[in-house]
């Protein structure tokens, strides 16, 4: 078995502005044919759809970065926590997240699950929409 180590990990969950994004050849490496994805705004089933989903992401964006932190290794299940910065129309949206990522037994990843805020960050920074959504979260948090 030859499941992604920390420093893999690391080097998988790293794109400074600016540098490509990992190539099909390198999500085909490292994640299962039958990878199920899921994050707060959809979920996909199979290598294609979880790599259409990425590159659709990198496509809409001016620029991304990913940045590792903490990451946690135990049997076949591992935990990566990041921030995401996405640059649209000259405004940075900055999301703090975890990624728990399961390993099958050929050690690729077979189940990938983003854990994220979405709506904070991404209408926090937008007039009106902005103060709607934090005086929002003040209520249920309040």
């Amino acid at each position: 078995m030859h499941r992604l180590d920390a420093d893999r990990l690391r080097a998988l969950f790293t794109k400074p502005y600016g540098k490509p994004a990992p190539s099909e050849a390198q999500w085909r490496e490292l994640y299962d044919d039958a990878v199920h994805f899921q994050d707060p705004t959809q979920e996909k089933h199979g290598i294609a759809a979880y790599i259409a989903a990425q590159d659709g992401l990198i496509q809409r964006c001016d620029d991304v970065f990913l940045a590792p932190a903490a990451i946690a290794i135990e049997g076949n299940t591992a935990f990566v926590e990041w921030e995401m910065g996405l640059k649209i129309k000259g405004i940075e949206f900055l999301y703090p997240g975890t990624s728990r990522l399961q390993f099958n037994a050929e050690g690729k990843v077979v189940d990938h699950r983003d854990y994220f805020d979405f709506v904070g960050p991404t209408f926090a920074p937008v007039p009106v929409i902005g103060g709607f959504v934090r005086w929002l979260y003040r209520r249920f948090v309040a």
